[in-house]
């Protein structure tokens, strides 16, 4: 079996990052690595919004009636 066709660990990425090591890094590299970081968070975010509104929508739909 191919590699690409494994499913992928998650959180693996998220884990690689935390051990990285940042000495290497000049300031300028460090800003851009921030604002990629919170790109991300808020991309993330705004993808647990949508999925909590499929959620609540979901369980409207099939809401048991009284």
């Amino acid at each position: 079996m191919d590699e690409d066709d494994l499913p992928r660990r998650r959180g693996d990425a998220a884990a690689k990052l935390s051990t990285e090591s940042l000495d290497s890094y000049s300031q300028d590299e460090l800003d851009d690595r921030i604002c990629l970081l919170e790109a991300e968070i808020a991309r993330v975010k705004a993808h647990r919004e949508r999925a909590a509104a499929h959620r609540l929508a979901a369980d409207a739909l099939f809401k048991p009636r009284s």
